[in-house]
């Protein structure tokens, strides 16, 4: 299952991102699919998931800025970032996990998109 993710870029604080993330291959499901963040020097955490239930949980510092969301048919999820601070300045990874075609459980990562948050 492969994993690949579109958007990013350069922003002014205060300014607003979008980012999008497609999985595709041997699907059989996806129980849950989201975004990490990693800023040099620092771990990766977590900015937004959602599972094939309906819940969804975001990190601490992005609540009430971020949203994420997901069209299940597309195998896509979205994250609208607003209010954006350079604090927010990282390379941002999609996630997805499930079953593929075989039965077998699959936890995928996409290559990474750089956010950069600057005057």
């Amino acid at each position: 299952v492969q994993v690949v993710e579109s958007g990013g870029g350069l922003v002014q604080p205060g300014g607003s991102l979008s980012l999008s993330c497609t999985a595709s291959g041997s699907i059989l499901n996806i129980i849950g699919m989201g975004w990490y963040r990693q800023a040099p020097g620092k771990q990766r955490e977590l900015v937004a998931f959602t599972t094939r239930g309906g819940n969804i949980d975001y990190g601490d510092s992005v609540k009430g800025r971020f949203t994420i969301s997901r069209v299940n048919a597309m195998n896509t999820v979205y994250l609208q970032m607003n209010s954006l601070k350079p604090e927010d300045t990282a390379a941002y990874y999609c996630n997805a996990r499930g079953y593929d075609t075989n039965r077998k459980t699959y936890d995928s990562w996409g290559q990474g998109t750089q956010v950069t948050v600057a005057a």
